[in-house]
């Protein structure tokens, strides 16, 4: 095979007119067993429309070769021509030595269309021809895992573990972790993270770990387990979110908001630290820290409803009326956003801006006309604007929910005499 070996060499030295011209001369006139091992060798180098024309070539002499199917199946997969894969490797026969490969190859080819049920008929096909293929089991349980069937894909890792610890670089016990607490089952998730981080550390498996326990109520373990996380990859950015909020619910209020600190300097356009950082310093009584961390998420997201019905309140309790007003403008939002228009209504009272506080009330109504406190604002707002017929209307809906609320019944007395 010292043809072969040469145009590897050559690839490998970055002389490709140099191999195209042997690679051609293999493709004329080599002998079968030099096209195969070449095309093997190719596509394992990523010269897909070499490897496949020598396939093809063998093909016309063995077009039945299981092993041959196979490898074009492969190489078209990779090429990303999914369709003629499935059709070609379709073709090969049950009786053939390759028939259980080339199951997998449709089974994962069918699971990546979405055609689940078609991928677990011929995984259970594959299974019932290779029963001690830990891959297969494997492949089961990503399938089920996929489908959020739980139990079937946990017997199916169960049976990788009896064999393996790790497949195709996955931890199996981490995957099994991952799986029960995405379901809920916090308390048996953490048991099998345990173990996946004892056969290995790794970034991953430690955030599922720490999230996982803050999940489960288990705060301490969560801050122990994100400040490993943070020590070994800083960069991690997710991680700092949820540090601040394991710390919160300790009630270790200076040290969420240093974590919320650390992140940013990691992650300067992240609206969430900026708004949860909001949030905390509020929380801390530094006011005018908070309203920053506000304008800062609104700035990388004017769309951000959170956050400016936040800050809003901020103004509301400071009375700075005309800043919600300003805010409102500011805003990347919907002109309909209901409990902006109540803001707004809010703020145009206060401001004795009343022709704009009448309308915004008006189109606020459509969303919160079941809602007390927006009827009562609205009601009382009706009564001071001398609107006494529609003030009664709104007093009358809240006696339907309250009818032996002596305040409204008085103020509807008063206002319909």
């Amino acid at each position: 095979m010292d043809r072969v070996n040469k145009i590897i060499n050559m690839l490998e030295d970055g002389q490709h007119k140099e191999a195209l011209i042997e690679y051609n001369v293999v493709l004329k006139n080599g002998s079968h067993e030099e096209k195969f091992l070449l095309s093997e060798e190719l596509f394992q180098y990523g010269f897909l429309e070499e490897a496949k024309a020598l396939v093809e070539n063998l093909l016309g002499i063995y077009p039945e070769e299981g092993e041959l199917l196979v490898l074009l199946g492969e190489i078209l997969v990779e090429a990303g021509d999914e369709e003629e894969a499935i059709l070609v490797l379709e073709k090969i026969s049950e009786q053939d030595v390759h028939f259980g490969q080339s199951l997998l190859l449709l089974a994962d080819l069918y699971q990546v269309q979405g055609l689940y049920e078609v991928c677990e008929r011929k995984l259970l096909q594959a299974n019932e021809l290779l029963p001690n293929e830990v891959i297969i089991d494997f492949a089961l349980g990503e399938l089920y895992s996929e489908q959020g069937e739980i139990m079937k894909a946990m017997n199916a890792y169960e049976k990788v573990l009896k064999e393996e610890f790790e497949i195709a670089g996955v931890n199996i016990h981490g995957r099994m972790a991952d799986l029960l607490s995405a379901s809920g089952a916090f308390e048996e998730a953490l048991t099998y993270y345990d173990k996946a981080l004892d056969e290995k550390l790794e970034i991953n498996t430690l955030f599922g770990y720490a999230f996982t326990a803050l999940q489960a109520g288990y705060n301490r373990t969560a801050i122990e387990k994100f400040n490993e996380l943070k020590g070994l990859d800083p960069e991690y950015h997710s991680l700092y979110l949820h540090l601040a909020l394991s710390y919160e619910r300790e009630e270790e209020l200076e040290n969420s908001l240093l974590a919320i600190k650390e992140g940013l300097k990691q992650d300067e356009f992240n609206k969430e630290l900026f708004f949860y950082g909001g949030k905390i310093a509020l929380k801390l009584g530094i006011v005018d820290e908070a309203e920053q961390y506000f304008r800062e998420a609104l700035a990388i997201d004017p769309g951000f409803i959170e956050a400016a019905l936040t800050l809003n309140k901020l103004f509301f309790q400071q009375e700075r009326y005309e800043d919600v007003i300003e805010l409102i403008s500011q805003l990347d939002i919907a002109e309909e956003e209901p409990q902006i228009l109540w803001d707004s209504a809010l703020a145009y009272d206060k401001l004795e801006e009343f022709s704009y506080a009448l309308d915004k009330y008006e189109s606020a109504y459509t969303f919160f006309k079941n809602n007390e406190a927006f009827l009562q604002d609205y009601g009382y707002f009706l009564i001071e604007e001398g609107k006494t017929a529609r003030a009664a209307e709104i007093f009358k809906q809240l006696l339907i929910e309250d009818p032996t609320n002596v305040e409204y019944l008085d103020l509807l007395e008063r206002i319909t005499d």
